[in-house]
């Protein structure tokens, strides 16, 4: 019902771009030229010993799309957002950063929040893209939310609590909207691991 009401009211409200919110584009040239930068390799403090990439600050445009994505359940701007990843995982290939052709896999959330989002905005993005995605991390229900916690709270939030609904197959590339502290692809990159799957890196949208 939410993914419904949120359709139609992209369709009855005044489009307004997703990364300055300026009346007109679903996202203005500015923006589209804000998010077309290169994704850069970040050091977050709860490494996931695997290299982490970003493709650009918590600062706008990013910071406002993934606001967007997530709290205004913007769902047509995923689209865009997934055209970016994917031109950013063709960036990092060319590179020699990641291997090529590796499978998305979306970092966990909590089952409540992807339905009050009309959908997860991460697993939509890693679809978008084009790319082939295996969505098989979850939180369980007991998690809290990460955003008022500090570095360690993350950490004993998500112990115990990531579930894994099975292996995939090849190397794979563990994609998120925002890393922080990196307690969130930590401990979705350990439980991939410690079953079997070979990870080759962390891509996320943003880096705070």
């Amino acid at each position: 019902m939410g993914n419904v009401v949120a359709q139609v009211g992209e369709l009855l409200l005044p489009r307004a771009c997703a990364g300055c919110r300026r009346p007109g584009a679903l996202l203005c040239a500015s923006c589209r030229v804000g998010l077309a930068a290169p994704p850069q390799r970040v050091f977050p403090n709860s490494g996931p010993h695997v290299p982490v990439f970003a493709l650009g600050p918590y600062a706008d445009p990013h910071r406002s799309v993934v606001l967007a994505m997530k709290e205004r359940n913007h769902l047509a701007v995923r689209r865009y957002v997934g055209a970016v990843l994917a031109s950013a995982l063709e960036y990092l290939e060319a590179r020699g950063d990641i291997p090529s052709g590796a499978v998305l896999v979306p970092a966990p959330t909590r089952a409540r929040s992807a339905r009050a989002r009309g959908g997860d905005p991460v697993e939509q993005v890693c679809r978008a893209s084009g790319r082939p995605v295996a969505p098989v991390l979850a939180l369980d229900p007991r998690a809290a939310d990460q955003s008022g916690l500090d570095e360690a709270a993350r950490r004993a939030n998500l112990a115990g609590r990531v579930r894994l609904a099975g292996a995939p197959s090849g190397r794979v590339v563990v994609v998120d909207d925002v890393v922080t502290t990196g307690a969130t692809l930590q401990a979705s990159t350990a439980i991939l691991v410690s079953h079997g799957v070979d990870v080759a890196a962390c891509v996320t949208l943003c880096a705070a």
